[in-house]
Parts: structure tokens; sequence; C-alpha cells
């Protein structure tokens, strides 16, 4: 964090040790005091609690010093203060250098999903050679019937496909003119209960400034406006897909 001030800010760690600073110059670390050689969780809910205390710590950091540099859970510095203050100093110039180009920004989280029976109906009532083919089927022999239904639910998903596309490309440039930066996750996020039944279309990390993120929630009204579309938007997080110091960075 960008401060000089050494201070004790409370019992906010994990198993509530007392977090405080170590400072370097105009930059500080939160730290706190653990064993030497700590123990794993007894338990997944042990994990847990853990893991919330930390994502809690770096919130109330943020909330404090506006911009935080946020380590990954389980992080751990062998040594004692002067440690860490050494290490500090030999990243001084990657810390303040982030420090400065993360300054008002947060992370946020967006999830754009569809509703399949919204999006077929869509398709099939703006798809001429769709509708076609559709309205050939019940009109033979149940063998007939079977194969055109085959071939209407290949033709159907396929543009389905090509639609889902289109709109995620349409989607994601409009959402990256509102951002600083913008990463297309692949992997699985919890999805809460009322949103089960619905499809992906995108997720998208996004780093995006104090100013801009008005612009970006219109954009995502928009977008929630759309019949069988829906938005979920998370944050304001740390930036933690953001931050990147692996050139010249010291351990």
């Amino acid at each position: 964090m960008n401060t000089a001030a050494e201070q004790n800010l409370g019992p906010i760690g994990i198993n509530d040790n007392s977090v405080y600073t170590i400072v370097y110059r105009d930059i500080a670390a939160a730290v706190h005091f653990s064993e030497t050689k700590p123990k794993a969780a007894k338990d997944e809910q042990q994990a847990k609690e853990w893991i919330f205390s930390h994502n809690y710590a770096i919130d109330k950091l943020t909330e404090k010093f506006n911009t935080t540099l946020p380590f990954s859970f389980g992080c751990m510095a062998q040594g004692n203060d002067e440690t860490i203050r050494s290490w500090m100093q030999k990243n001084y110039d990657s810390f303040k250098s982030e420090l400065e180009r993360l300054s008002d920004t947060a992370e946020y989280l967006v999830q754009i999903f569809y509703d399949p029976k919204v999006l077929a109906e869509k398709v099939l009532k703006e798809n001429p050679d769709l509708q076609a083919l559709n309205a050939k089927i019940d009109g033979g022999s149940k063998g007939k019937n079977y194969i055109l239904k085959k071939q209407f639910g290949v033709r159907r998903d396929h543009v389905i496909m090509n639609e889902l596309s289109k709109l995620g490309t349409e989607f994601g440039n409009a959402i990256y003119e509102n951002t600083m930066e913008m990463i297309h996750e692949e992997k699985s996020f919890h999805v809460p209960e009322k949103y089960k039944g619905k499809k992906s279309v995108i997720t998208l990390s996004c780093l995006v400034s104090n100013r801009s993120i008005e612009n970006l929630g219109h954009v995502l009204d928009q977008i929630n406006q759309r019949e069988g579309f829906t938005v979920r938007f998370t944050g304001p997080w740390a930036p933690f897909s953001f931050v990147d110091l692996k050139r010249d960075f010291q351990t």
C-alpha cells in the first residue's frame, strides 16, 4: 500500500491475529505474525474460514489505503520484520510502479447468461431456412420425421452457436471500451441458485477505473434488459488478476 505510517490495523488476520504495517520509504506491507511451521487446516471448513479472513483483511486494507497489491492466500515469508523490509527494498521499484498503475482501480467479475429456450425461439423466428425445415416435420413417415428432427436440431444448434459467438464478441467489445484491462475467463466460477438453468455466454474479469464504473454499469444494464439475457456483476475487489510483479521481482 501507499503509506509511510507504521500502524496496527487490528485483529483482522487469520485466527484473529493483529495485522500491522512494515514500512519502507513511502510504501508498506500489511502482515501478521505466524508460527515458523504453520499447521495445515484441520478440515475444509477451517480452510474456508482462513481464506475468508485473508480476503476480508484485503478488503479492509483497500478501504483504508485505496490501492492494495494483494498476494494470494498462503504466501509466507520466513524471518522477521527486517526480512520483510529488506524484501520491500529489493522490490521497491516494482511495487511502486504497480501501485501507481493500479491507483483508483478495482477488479470486477462480469458473467453473462442466456436462457436456452428463449434463444432457440429467437433464432427460429429469425431464420427462414430453419422455419422451412421445421414445417416439414410431422409431414411424412415416422422414419422420415425422425431424420428431419435430427437435421433440424443440428442446424438450429449451429445457428445458436453462431449467434452466441456474435453476441459474445458484441458484449465483450462494449464492456472492453469501459475497462483498462480485461481477461476472458475459461475456468468455472460459482453460480448462485437464481442462475441455474441458464447457460454462459461469456465470463470476464475486468480492471476498471473508478471514473469508468458508472459507464460500465450502463452497458451492463442494457445487456441485462435484452430478452433472455441476464448479467451477474460482482465487485469491487482488489486487482488479484491484474497485478504484474514478474519482471525483475526478487523473492
